[in-house]
C-alpha cells in the first residue's frame, strides 16, 4: 500500500489518492486553462513552491494525467501537456468551481487577495471584440498595495496574445483604471458588476473602452454561477 493510500477499491478514494494532495486540483485548473509551460504554470499558481510543483508535475506525469515534451530550439525548456485522462479531467475542475461559486462564502472568498493571480486569470479571459481594432493598453492602478504590486498592464493586440505587464511596457495606455484590489476582485469573480461600484473605481481615456469594461473584463469562468452563500 502506497503512503497517503486509503486502502479502498471504491474509485472515489482511488481517484481522490492522486487527485486530492495538495495543490494538486489548482495545477490541473491552470493546465485546464491553457498553461503548458513552468514559468506560466508558476504565475497561475504564484503561492506554489516552485520545488512542489516540479514534484506535482513529476506525480501527474507518473499517474499518467500529463506528458512533458522537449521545447523544439529552445534548449531545456519543457512543456507539459494534459493526456486524455487529463483533458478527462476539465468536467471536474468545473464542477468543483461551480460548487465553490456557489457555496462558499463571499467573504471568506474575498480574503484571499492576490494581484498578480487576478491580473493573470483576467489577462487569459479578456474578450477583445469590443475594443478597438488596434493595440489596446489598459493601465490598472491598486493605490493601497506596495508600490511593486501595485500598477499592471494589459496589451490587448489583434494579432497575437493579450500580454500581461507588471513594468511599464512603454507604450500609449488608452485607459487608466484605478481601484482597489478587493473591488476588481469582486468583479472579476462575478459576485458585483462594474456600474454597480462606479464609486469604487475611476475610469480615464478611452470612453468606448471604459463604457464597455464589464463586456471585454475577463471574468471568472464561474462568475455564471449564482451564490447562494453571502
Amino acid at each position: 500500500m502506497t503512503l497517503g493510500s486509503y486502502g479502498q477499491f471504491c474509485p472515489v478514494a482511488m481517484a481522490a489518492e492522486t487527485l486530492c494532495t495538495r495543490w494538486t486540483m489548482v495545477l490541473v485548473r491552470e493546465m485546464i486553462a491553457g498553461s503548458t509551460r513552468f514559468n506560466d504554470l508558476r504565475r497561475g499558481v504564484p503561492r506554489m513552491s516552485p520545488t512542489l510543483l516540479s514534484q506535482r508535475l513529476k506525480e501527474l506525469e507518473a499517474a499518467g494525467i500529463v506528458t512533458r515534451t522537449p521545447v523544439a530550439d529552445e534548449p531545456g525548456v519543457q512543456e507539459y501537456r494534459l493526456t486524455e485522462a487529463g483533458r478527462d479531467l476539465e468536467s471536474v475542475v468545473k464542477a468543483f468551481g461551480l460548487w465553490g461559486q456557489k457555496w462558499i462564502e463571499t467573504q471568506a472568498t474575498l480574503k484571499n487577495l492576490d494581484p498578480s493571480l487576478l491580473m493573470w486569470d483576467m489577462r487569459r479571459n479578456l474578450d477583445p471584440s469590443p475594443m478597438p481594432d488596434h493595440r489596446t493598453v489598459v493601465k490598472f492602478d491598486y493605490p493601497e498595495l506596495a508600490v511593486a504590486k501595485r500598477s499592471w498592464w494589459l496589451v490587448v493586440d489583434p494579432t497575437a496574445e493579450v500580454d500581461l505587464c507588471s513594468a511599464d511596457p512603454g507604450y500609449e495606455v488608452d485607459l487608466w483604471v484605478t481601484t482597489d484590489l478587493r473591488t476588481m476582485t469582486a468583479i472579476w469573480m462575478g459576485l458585483t458588476q462594474v456600474k454597480d461600484v462606479r464609486d469604487k473605481i475611476r475610469l480615464d481615456g478611452d470612453p468606448l473602452i471604459a463604457r464597455t469594461m464589464q463586456t471585454w473584463l475577463g471574468l471568472s469562468p464561474f462568475s455564471v454561477q449564482a451564490k447562494l452563500v453571502h
